[in-house]
C-alpha cells in the first residue's frame, strides 16, 4: 500500500472517529456520523442551517469547500471561534475532531453560543469561507479531486456523467507548476475567457512520495499534446495541434507554416499542470512493449488482462430481407444478452442490413454463437487509420492501423536507446519537449544540447493510455506517450452518476 493511501486512510478514520464523539455530545445518534453525506445532513439539521447548504455539497468542485464550511460551523457550535481552532478543523481534522469529541474539557454548546458570539455575521462568513476555500484548494491539489466523465471513451467501465473522486495521493501528490492560480478553475476563468494562472513563479516537476502508475489503473492525466494550441472559438473552441516543433513530422511542414500564417497571433502555450485533463486506462507501463494484433492488445507478447466492461465494435449482419431501425435492433439485441446505449451511438448502420454494434467483453463471452435467426456476428478490424502516432513519414509504419499497431517500446527512466532514424521518429518528442533538451539533426548526425550523441538515456518513466471503448477512443495510438510528470491521479470512486435521473446502481462504486 502506498504512503498516500496510508495517509488517506488514517485521515478518514480520524475524521469519522472524531465526528462519532462530536455527534454523541451534540445529542445526535453517533452512528449517523459514519454515513457519508447523511452525517452532514444531520449537522445542517442540528445547527438549524438552511437545508440548501446540504445540497450545495453535491455541486462538483464547489461542493468540497461547502462540506468544509459545514464542519467549521459545527466546530463553532462547540464554542470554538478563534483562528487556531478553525485552522485545526481545516488542516488536522483527524486530530482535532477526536479531541473535541472525547476531551472532558469540550462540550456541545448549541446555537445559543453561536448567536451570542460578538463577531459580526459578515466577519463570521468571511472567516469561515476563507478557511473553507484554502482547505478545499489544498485537498484538490494534494489529496483528491472531483471529476466528471464527458465522453464515452471509457464505456462501459465509466459512463458519461459519472462523477468521480480521483486520488492525488495514489501516485504521490504533484506540486503545481503554477502555484499562483485562481481556486476551483483549471486553466481558464469562466465568462471572461482569460488565463486562471500566472507564470511569474514556475516550479519544476516535483512529486512527494512518488509511486509509479500500475498497469491497468484508470488514470487522470494532463493531455500531453495540449502544450501548444490555437485559442480561437471560430475553429471549434480550443483546437489542439500539439507542439509546433515536434507534433507535426516532416510530411506536415507545409501545414505547420500555414497554421502560423493563419493563427500566429492567437497561438498560446500551457504549462503541464494546466493542460486538459483526460482519463484513460494505463495499459502499458514504462519498459513495456505494446502491440495490437487484429484488435487484441498484447503486452510484452501476452494478451492484456480481461476487463468485463471493456467494449469494442462488431459487425452484425441481419438476415436477408430483414430491416430494422436502431431502436428495434436494440430491443432485438437484448434477446441475445447485448445491451446498447443509443445515446452513445452503440449501434451504427453501415448499409441496409449491416450494422456495427458495441459489445462488452462480458457480453461477447456469454454469447451463444452462431446467433439464432440468421444473425451473423463478426469482428471489425480497421485496415487504415489516419493520423496515428508517431506519424511516420516513410514506409516503416504506414501499414499500422488502430487494430494492427506496433510493436512499440515505452520509454523507462534510465532506459537507453540508440539514436537511429526510426527511434528519432518515435522518441524525438520525448527527448525534446517532455524532457527539455535541444535536439538537432545535422546531416544525419544528432546533437542533444549542442553535443553530438549516438544514444539517449531517458529521465522519466512514460505510460501508454487507451480507452476501454477501443474503437471510440482518442488515446495513445493517436498522440503517443504520457510522461510521468503529466500524471494527475488515480480514478478511485464513482460518487454520483446520472442519465435522465440518478443511476442509483452506480453510486459509491470503486473503479476497477
Amino acid at each position: 500500500m502506498s504512503i498516500g493511501w496510508i495517509v488517506f486512510i488514517i485521515g478518514t478514520l480520524g475524521w469519522h472517529i472524531g465526528m462519532y464523539g462530536m455527534f454523541k455530545k451534540a445529542g445526535i445518534a453517533p452512528w449517523k456520523a459514519l454515513v457519508p453525506f447523511y452525517n452532514t445532513w444531520c449537522m445542517v439539521q442540528k445547527m438549524e442551517l438552511k437545508k440548501y447548504w446540504f445540497f450545495f455539497q453535491l455541486v462538483p468542485v464547489a461542493g468540497q469547500f461547502i462540506t468544509i464550511w459545514i464542519c467549521i460551523k459545527f466546530v463553532e457550535h462547540f464554542g470554538r471561534f478563534n483562528f487556531w481552532h478553525h485552522a485545526a478543523a481545516v488542516f488536522i481534522p483527524f486530530i482535532y475532531f477526536p479531541y473535541l469529541g472525547y476531551s472532558n474539557n469540550e462540550r456541545y454548546a448549541g446555537t445559543a453560543v453561536v448567536k451570542n458570539y460578538k463577531k459580526s455575521g459578515a466577519r463570521e462568513w468571511i472567516d469561515a469561507a476563507a478557511f473553507a476555500i484554502v482547505a478545499a484548494t489544498i485537498i484538490r491539489t494534494f489529496v483528491f479531486e472531483a471529476y466528471t466523465i464527458p465522453t464515452p471513451s471509457e464505456e462501459k467501465t465509466l459512463l458519461v456523467n459519472d462523477f468521480l473522486f480521483v486520488s492525488k495521493m495514489a501516485y504521490g501528490p504533484r506540486i503545481p507548476n503554477t502555484p499562483i492560480a485562481m481556486p476551483f478553475v483549471h486553466h481558464t476563468i469562466p465568462f471572461i475567457n482569460t488565463k486562471s494562472y500566472v507564470e511569474w513563479i514556475h516550479i519544476p516537476y516535483t512529486r512527494w512520495f512518488a509511486s509509479p502508475v500500475k498497469r491497468n489503473d484508470a488514470v487522470v492525466f494532463n493531455f500531453p499534446v495540449n502544450d501548444t494550441l490555437i485559442n480561437d472559438p471560430i475553429i471549434d473552441g480550443q483546437q489542439k495541434f500539439g507542439s509546433q516543433r515536434t507534433y507535426y513530422q516532416e510530411v506536415r511542414e507545409s501545414n505547420r507554416d500555414r497554421v502560423w500564417q493563419d493563427y500566429g497571433d492567437i497561438i498560446t502555450t500551457r504549462p503541464v499542470d494546466k493542460r486538459e485533463n483526460f482519463i484513460k486506462r494505463c495499459v502499458g507501463i514504462a519498459g513495456d512493449n505494446i502491440q495490437i494484433i487484429n484488435g487484441k492488445l498484447m503486452i510484452n507478447g501476452k494478451p492484456e488482462d480481461y476487463f468485463p466492461k471493456a467494449e469494442r465494435f462488431y459487425s452484425l449482419q441481419l438476415p436477408s430481407g430483414t430491416f430494422m431501425d436502431e431502436e428495434q435492433l436494440a430491443e432485438k439485441l437484448k434477446e441475445f444478452g447485448i445491451h446498447v446505449r443509443l445515446s452513445q451511438q452503440d449501434i451504427r448502420q453501415v448499409n441496409n442490413n449491416l450494422y456495427h454494434v458495441n459489445i462488452t467483453n462480458e457480453e461477447k463471452k456469454n454469447l451463444k454463437l452462431p446467433l439464432p435467426g440468421g444473425y451473423v456476428l463478426a469482428d471489425v478490424i480497421s485496415t487504415h487509420t489516419p493520423d496515428l502516432f508517431p506519424y511516420y513519414s516513410d514506409s516503416t509504419g504506414r501499414s499500422w492501423s488502430a487494430d494492427n499497431y506496433g510493436p512499440l517500446w515505452i520509454p523507462k527512466k534510465g532506459g537507453n536507446i540508440p539514436l537511429t532514424p526510426d527511434n528519432i521518429i518515435r522518441y524525438q518528442r520525448c527527448i525534446e519537449v517532455y524532457e527539455g533538451n535541444t535536439f538537432e539533426n545535422r546531416g544525419g548526425k544528432y546533437f542533444i544540447n549542442g553535443k553530438e550523441a549516438a544514444s539517449y538515456t531517458f529521465k522519466m518513466d512514460y505510460y501508454w493510455m487507451m480507452g476501454d471503448n477501443r474503437l471510440n477512443s482518442l488515446d495513445s495510438r493517436f498522440w503517443g506517450f504520457v510522461p510521468e510528470d503529466h500524471v494527475v491521479g488515480k480514478a478511485s470512486l464513482i460518487w454520483f452518476s446520472y442519465e435522465n435521473g440518478p443511476r442509483w446502481n452506480r453510486l459509491f462504486r470503486w473503479i476497477k
